[in-house]
């Protein structure tokens, strides 16, 4: 059945949805419903005779790009099997899977996190004769991170340090490892150096999308540009006001930047919100339209006024995180609304402890995002190190992790040993220990040659049969049943049996999502490398487990997100504002501004604000400024406070009775 644009769209979605040919600049508004036309506008491009495996999607998460693919799969009917629907770091990797061996990459390279790279560069120091502490790793990786990706240049101040990069660069090529930059760094460097390769993915790639485009870097700018410059069917959908993320190389100026590569691009702007009231929209409009760099845009709804803007002053944390508890419950009752409706937003994390006691104490369910990934924890970490160094044997930081987990009598004079001798040979290390055990004499006492050379069997056997045609869930089943591993857990933590308990439903929920990963058809003929590939790239986020819980986040997590009611916390000058991001640069105000755009712009219904009077800073209790961005937003709107208004019992009584009903029912 043809697609009818019109019907489905409004006008502006439309003429977005039905230009497919040339350069195409879509200026999309808060909740304006861009997924929706992106959608159909891929749509439309299959139904136009345009190839799935012609077309390249591009955004910024995994769940982004698989909603993306889903959606389509559900407008046209078909499965999305050949559509390359991808974030920027999951496509880069996918080129150098196919053309790493150009650049001196082997077979099942590994792709480190941020984890390893801090490990990586405490081993570059020691390999320095500097010791890891007395210097600032955080500073350390964003320092490598900006001159690897050319936003720094190395100068005066930093110029010491050069030795440590070409250190920790060295280490990543001898681990036949990649770190996050490196996927998109590394295949700009392919493109440049064998253009040949550049020019079987312009032909295979004839239509290019970037979703997301204000959060784009330099280089990911420059990646697409390389793709596209020939048949420029490059369509970009952002929008600036949204544009909240500098400090990870987004550049808001890739919009400017895409119209002066592209004079001929179209620009549509997507204006109408889906999302919000008109009192959410209106305060939103009035408070960007103080920002001097932004495409002139005026985001309307079809809804009248309804729905709130309060600012309450509470005294202090203290008082500021029990009104959030208490207006939650409040609000919970009288619009009949579930705890997961409710977003509670703040700039930095260290706000987060009042309001967590708080909520604890008045029984409010809730989670974090952005805390600690599932694939981070220590235990998950342990199985992904074995799975990777049987991946690649080069693979030293894993090899590490795991030589004595658990224990194998293998001790820190011994792996100096292995070591010195690796840096000897100018080979790996796991290829040292194999050289060392298999040698005449090399001088390690019999005990540890031995213990040594189980190890080397061990990696070797589970290896193969990783590889083979056995299922891998039930090999990591063996193999962790092999090393005893739960009996591990379970010594680590002798005076804790609930945390070894918790420790151990985490090993069996990885084991379960290898198993799902497996079981899906579109996985068919992918091997370990592939599993490895996509965990590395999605593990930021941890498996949804946690619905029906009052979501608590960082205004910066919070993007692309929306809920029936929002509370922003410490809207105070220091905090939004933040003081540390103006000390650094000034014209840093108008990126500040867009991250309180986004935050009122999370809000369907109500939005709630408190600025406290007062606020622990360190071990000092301060005086407060409401913040300045307050009193750009029109005062007619806002609430003040008045007297507490607190749920009655009888409608609390009629609420729960209600629920109890419907729990009866089997209605959710």
């Amino acid at each position: 059945m043809a697609l009818q644009l019109q019907k489905e769209l409004n006008p502006e979605q439309a003429d977005a949805a039905a230009t497919i040919s040339g350069p195409v600049l879509i200026i999309a508004g808060a909740g304006s419903g861009k997924t929706r036309m992106i959608t159909y506008r891929i749509a439309y491009m299959l139904e136009q005779g345009i190839s799935q495996s012609e077309i390249l999607a591009l955004t910024f998460t995994n769940k982004a790009a698989s909603e993306m693919a889903e959606r389509i799969r559900l407008v046209t009917g078909k499965p999305m099997n050949k559509l390359t629907a991808s974030t920027f770091h999951s496509f880069g990797l996918s080129v150098l899977k196919r053309n790493g061996s150009y650049l001196g990459y082997s077979k099942g390279f590994s792709v480190y996190d941020q984890s390893d790279k801090m490990g990586m560069l405490k081993s570059s120091l020691v390999e320095l004769r500097i010791d890891p502490k007395s210097e600032d790793l955080y500073a350390l990786s964003e320092l490598i991170s900006s001159i690897k990706t050319g936003r720094l240049q190395f100068s005066a101040d930093t110029s010491e340090y050069k030795p440590l990069f070409k250190e920790y660069n060295s280490h990543l090529k001898l681990y036949n490892a990649v770190d996050f930059d490196d996927l998109i760094m590394q295949p700009i460097a392919l493109f440049q150096q064998f253009p040949e390769i550049l020019e079987l993915y312009r032909k295979k790639y004839k239509y290019i999308l970037v979703d997301e485009f204000q959060d784009t870097s330099i280089q990911q700018y420059q990646l697409v540009k390389m793709l596209s410059c020939n048949h420029r069917n490059l369509c970009v959908v952002g929008d600036d006001d949204q544009s909240i993320y500098s400090w990870r190389g987004a550049d808001f100026r890739n919009i400017t930047n895409f119209e002066k590569d592209y004079p001929e691009c179209r620009e549509i702007k997507l204006e109408q919100n889906y999302r919000s009231t008109g009192t959410i929209i209106q305060a939103a409009n009035t408070l960007i339209k103080n920002n001097k760099n932004r495409k002139k845009k005026r985001l309307w709804t079809g809804d009248e006024k309804s729905g709130i803007i309060a600012l309450s002053h509470p005294e202090d944390e203290s008082e500021e995180a029990e009104f959030i508890a208490d207006k939650i419950k409040e609000v919970m009752i009288k619009h009949r609304l579930r705890y997961d409706n409710f977003g509670v937003l703040l700039r930095t994390n260290n706000l987060l402890t009042a309001i967590e006691h708080a909520f604890l104490s008045s029984n409010i369910p809730y989670k974090v995002s952005g805390g600690q990934s599932f694939f981070q924890r220590k235990e998950i970490k342990d199985i992904i190190a074995y799975l990777r160094i049987m991946a690649n044997l080069d693979d030293e930081m894993s090899l590490l992790r795991i030589i004595n987990t658990p224990k194998r009598g293998i001790g820190k004079t011994t792996l100096q040993f292995f070591r010195k001798l690796s840096d000897q040979k100018n080979c790996s290390l796991f290829s040292a220990i194999t050289a060392s055990v298999h040698a005449a004499d090399t001088g390690i006492r019999e005990s540890i040659r031995r213990n040594s050379s189980e190890l080397i069997d061990f990696i070797n056997s589970y290896r193969e049969q990783l590889f083979s045609r056995k299922k891998l869930s039930t090999v990591l089943t063996s193999m962790l049943t092999d090393i005893s591993y739960k009996n591990h857990i379970i010594s680590e933590h002798p005076d804790n049996d609930q945390l070894a308990q918790w420790k151990m439903k985490n090993v069996d929920l990885f084991i379960s999502i290898l198993d799902r990963w497996e079981r899906n058809p579109d996985k068919k003929g992918d091997s370990l490398y592939d599993f490895l590939g996509s965990i590395s790239l999605v593990g930021k986020t941890e498996p949804d487990q946690e619905a029906g819980k009052v979501n608590l986040m960082t205004v910066h997590a919070s993007k692309g997100l929306e809920f029936h009611t929002v509370f922003l916390a410490g809207v105070e000058d220091h905090i939004i504002p933040h003081k540390r991001s103006l000390e650094e640069n000034p014209d840093n105000i108008e990126e500040e501004r867009r991250l309180f755009y986004v935050a009122i712009t999370r809000a369907k219904n109500n939005l709630y604000m408190t600025s406290c009077r007062t606020r622990k800073y360190m071990r000092e209790v301060i005086e407060t400024i409401p913040s300045r961005f307050l009193e750009e937003l029109p005062s007619d709107l806002i609430e003040q406070p008045g007297e507490d208004t607190v749920a009655d019992v009888e409608s609390a009584a009629n609420y729960f009775d209600q629920m109890r009903q419907r729990l009866k029912a089997g209605v959710p």
